[in-house]
């Protein structure tokens, strides 16, 4: 027998399988099918609900906030115009600040954080309503002359120190959703304004209030213990709303500082009122 290379016949099958090959002998080339990536706690289920009650009970205490505080505000600055005592109108002035600044964290929970509702945050949040509000404890201890100088100097400063925040550069990337820090995206000139304003204004209103509480404790004058409670309150507002560091590591950063925002201003408020009110047989 013959090889199989001389047989004219089986040269020609060899070249029909050989022309068959690819189909019958070659491994198909497979694609794979696109798979669906995988789900995140930030990306949908029970992690997006989380996400969406947290913002959304972020912007209902923002929005409180907010609106308690201008109604407040509205309150004192009525009893401004009807005693035109320059307390209230310090007060008032606060209390009108501490509603921008909730406003300020309304915008940022509900549109998302940006340089704009983190700087009008910072601003009225951080650096101007306590030496603000730390006036009207001034002018209840000293004559009206010297209070009304400290004032000039503390409404300049508070002016500069605005500007500072106003001009400061700001770093970019910002979380939507979450509150950041000032060391986070400011320089030092921002962060030093706010800690002078924040800590000056709150020793002021805290020892002077003290001062004021004891000193009317001592008098013998009808309504000195109601001025007394009246001072109290005042003290207890400024360390709510000083100790709202301390929330934002049990609550989140919105979140705490929307609570002490609301605790703290309800006690400042009342008391405002019951402070001024027993002064008004003065």
């Amino acid at each position: 027998m013959g090889s199989l290379g001389s047989d004219p016949a089986a040269a020609v099958m060899t070249r029909n399988l050989d022309a068959c090959a690819p189909f019958h002998m070659t491994r198909p080339t497979i694609v794979p099918y696109p798979q669906r990536p995988a789900r995140t706690s930030g990306a949908g289920g029970s992690g997006s609900a989380n996400t969406v009650r947290k913002v959304s009970h972020q912007i209902a205490l923002a929005a409180a906030a907010t609106l308690v505080s201008l109604a407040f505000a509205a309150t004192v600055f009525e009893r401004w115009l009807d005693r035109r005592r320059p307390q209230d109108l310090a007060w008032a002035t606060s209390l009108g600040l501490f509603a921008a600044g909730a406003a300020s964290l309304w915008w940022g929970a509900s549109a998302g954080w940006s340089p704009g509702p983190f700087r009008a945050f910072y601003a009225f949040g951080a650096v101007l309503n306590v030496p603000i509000l730390a006036l009207g404890t001034v002018y209840l201890l000293i004559d009206r002359r010297r209070a009304d100088r400290i004032a000039q100097l503390t409404v300049v400063a508070c002016a500069v120190a605005a500007g500072v925040v106003v001009a400061a550069p700001i770093e970019p990337g910002f979380a939507s959703d979450v509150l950041p820090q000032g060391s986070d995206v400011f320089g030092a000139g921002p962060r030093v304004a706010a800690a002078v304003a924040s800590s000056v204004g709150a020793l002021v209103v805290i020892l002077g209030s003290l001062w004021s509480m004891v000193r009317l404790l001592r008098s013998s004058a009808p309504k000195a213990r109601t001025g007394a409670v009246g001072n109290g309150l005042i003290v207890l507002g400024a360390l709510v709303l000083s100790a709202g560091g301390l929330l934002n590591s049990v609550l989140d950063e919105m979140t705490g500082f929307a609570v002490s925002l609301l605790v703290g201003i309800s006690l400042i408020f009342a008391g405002a009122l019951v402070a001024t009110g027993s002064r008004r047989s003065d």
